[in-house]
């Protein structure tokens, strides 16, 4: 069975949308936008018929930058750097995972996404690695790494009613329109409709 990490951000909605996985895994981990997050996933999760698996472990205290309303870190590539999350939420998915009969990990990461270290081909070969040898033999991928969000969302086939669905703010609940997640999601929708909304 597969699963995908369901942010309720553009990406993970369009790779939901295109993969159909048996199981969608959303995980508060204590990010400023946890319950507009879960509330989206839990959304799109239902209208597309896929299970909904909520994880909620708080570890805010870890965060930095604009997604834990922290200083960011001397080592912040960008404003919304978090230590490790990717490893961390992969880490967390994969112990609900082994539990439910899962063997692939699926993320939504785009090409963008490698700014980041844990957004980068190199990182999920070497996770997919570790992962694997492992009990459970979990395997992770992440199909459209090469892709930008708009070329996801289009090879994807969503439809703009579900995307719609998406939150992208770093900063809270609502849109706030300027952190880099609000930015690049105008950008998306503009790139895709001809408008942001």
């Amino acid at each position: 069975m597969r699963a995908v990490l369901l942010s309720g951000g553009v990406d993970s909605i369009a790779l939901t949308y295109w993969q159909r996985p048996d199981y969608a895994i959303t995980i508060d981990y204590g990010q400023r936008a946890a319950e507009t997050e879960l509330a989206a996933a839990a959304h799109v999760a239902g209208l597309l018929c896929v299970r909904h698996e909520i994880i909620r472990v708080d570890c805010s205290s870890l965060g930095s930058g604009d997604m834990a309303s922290q200083p960011a870190s001397i080592h912040a590539p960008v404003p919304e750097w978090w230590p490790f999350r990717n490893q961390l939420l992969l880490t967390l998915a994969g112990m609900r995972a082994t539990a439910i009969g899962v063997d692939e990990l699926m993320l939504g990461s785009v090409a963008s996404d490698g700014s980041h270290a844990d957004g980068r081909p190199e990182f999920y070969a070497q996770v997919d690695s570790l992962m694997a040898m492992q009990e459970g033999a979990i395997r992770v991928t992440a199909p459209a790494v090469g892709m930008s969000t708009v070329e996801l969302v289009q090879h994807s086939g969503a439809p703009r009613e579900i995307i719609g669905w998406a939150h992208s703010c770093h900063t809270g609940p609502l849109a706030c329109g300027g952190c880099r997640g609000c930015v690049k999601h105008y950008e998306v929708m503009r790139d895709l409709y001809g408008e942001p909304y």
